[in-house]
């Protein structure tokens, strides 16, 4: 018997079996397309590779557990929400009316609310952030839910585990959900400290050896501080020492973040990804009260501004941020200002801000003078000269890591949040972004982008298409990787 020919009929089969499994979970074509040629050019390595990162294990039972479970209650809940959104979008200002298909894809596709009476302020860098977390945690009666992708066993991660001890001794009901990959520098000393005050401590997805590379892929990108379901935080400040920028440190690298804190009904939305995501992970389930969500009538804000929350992630049925983004870019009018680390957008991202910068519109997009990586540094590269040729001006961060993921349209939209402007962000991550509909707010972030402009090199045209052919064609060859990243 020739066992080389068996061994040889044997792989054709699972060869088929997987390019089958390829075509029939995964929805991009071009994913699609790039991970059945890795599966047939590079045999046996590439069918590893795919099994690692490319299987949509969201399709079988990837998070299950929600928030209701009640159908009845959440239709009841579905037609409070829907109200409750209609009425604020009826009475809102222009900004808000401009705006009202991006609110109503947000609202059908999360039932996510347009909410008012909110007070919201921009927070740049860690500087300004942790002051003002430290302050509202040090305030908090009755509960702190707290929810990152990165918390390290650092200065400033220490002093705030110090503080929810000390609130946990207070009676403070303390909850914290990280992501087991990115924090995993507390999951053993800083988790157990917690847990042994009191607190309640979960990996998001653990981590086992078994399914190492799978469960990295699926991500918990969300950066969430809820506190007495009225005061919360979002953007893309994880909690470590690099984000504050006035530590003496001559060598360290100057980080340039955003986030935002809100004080108002909008964190009713962050509350509820925090304990849909709690009883995800968690060993007791909670449920909708009071405590966690004041009714409107308990807030009264002084500056009533419009905010709308959106989500998405591995238990998304669609991809809602990219949807947002995706609006939000062919409503503008006038401008849109985009930062972001990462830059691998998908095709209709792509085809939207070409169409914008041919049309007149002023689009800018801020990315790092250098990326933290050089494989998608050179797959953002492979987009640039199209975006140029279109009219899009491009500019690099120079003052140090620019980290920031947010977005300016026409002075009436300003969004902040943890989404990067790639395709692992939009498919496999979990994120969340804040959308302000406020002139003010808007004005406050258009500044700062400008601001930074002062401290990049803009990219010249001709420049960029007289670079060397094997640059092109590296940046080239490192797009078709793109789908992976």
């Amino acid at each position: 018997m020739n066992y080389l020919l068996i061994l040889e009929i044997l792989y054709v089969i699972i060869l088929m079996l997987v390019s089958y499994r390829v075509i029939f979970d995964t929805k991009n074509t071009t994913k699609a397309l790039a991970y059945l040629m890795l599966v047939v050019f590079v045999p046996i390595i590439g069918i590893i590779i795919y099994f690692s990162f490319g299987v949509n294990y969201r399709i079988r039972k990837m998070y299950d557990k929600k928030l209701l479970t009640n159908a009845q209650l959440q239709s009841n809940l579905e037609k409070r929400l829907i109200t409750y959104s209609k009425g604020v979008l009826k009475e809102g200002d222009d900004n808000v009316q401009d705006n009202k298909k991006l609110v109503n894809l947000i609202l059908k596709d999360n039932l996510s609310p347009l909410t008012n009476n909110n007070n919201v302020k921009l927070l740049l860098n860690g500087e300004e952030k942790f002051p003002d977390v430290l302050a509202s945690i040090a305030q908090a009666k009755h509960h702190i839910h707290i929810e990152y992708y990165i918390f390290e066993d650092d200065n400033i991660g220490n002093e705030i585990i110090e503080l929810l001890i000390k609130k946990v001794a207070e009676g403070v009901e303390v909850r914290f959900i990280y992501d087991d990959f990115g924090s995993r520098s507390i999951r053993k000393k800083q988790v157990k400290r917690l847990r042994d005050a009191g607190a309640k401590v979960f990996p998001f997805y653990k981590i086992k050896l078994i399914a190492l590379a799978n469960r990295i892929n699926y991500r918990n990108h969300r950066k969430i501080i809820v506190i007495d379901g009225h005061t919360s935080f979002v953007g893309g400040i994880n909690v470590s020492d690099r984000y504050i920028n006035t530590e003496p440190n001559k060598n360290k690298t100057f980080w340039r973040d955003t986030h935002l804190k809100i004080e108002g009904p909008a964190t009713w939305y962050l509350q509820y990804l925090f304990l849909c995501d709690w009883n995800f992970c968690a060993q007791d389930e909670m449920s909708i009260n009071d405590d966690f969500f004041p009714p409107k009538e308990f807030f009264h804000s002084t500056e009533d501004k419009h905010v709308q929350i959106t989500a998405s992630g591995p238990d998304s049925d669609v991809p809602t941020i990219k949807f947002a983004l995706l609006q939000a870019i062919n409503l503008a009018e006038k401008e849109i200002l985009i930062t972001t680390p990462y830059f691998i957008p998908s095709k209709s991202i792509m085809d939207a801000l070409l169409i914008s910068g041919k049309s007149g519109v002023h689009v800018k997009l801020l990315v790092p003078g250098q990326s933290d990586s050089k494989l998608v540094n050179a797959a953002a590269c492979s987009y640039y000269a199209d975006l140029l040729k279109s009219g899009v001006e491009i500019y690099r961060y120079q003052k140090g890591f620019v980290h920031a993921k947010t977005m300016v349209i026409d002075n009436e939209i300003a969004i902040v949040g943890t989404a990067n402007m790639d395709v692992r962000s939009f498919d496999l991550n979990f994120e969340v972004n804040a959308i302000v509909y406020d002139e003010e707010i808007t004005n406050e972030l258009r500044t700062a982008f400008y601001k930074d402009l002062e401290v990049s090199t803009i990219i010249d045209l001709k420049e960029w298409l007289s670079r060397p052919t094997y640059y092109r064609f590296l940046d080239k060859l490192a797009r078709l990787f793109s789908p992976m990243l």
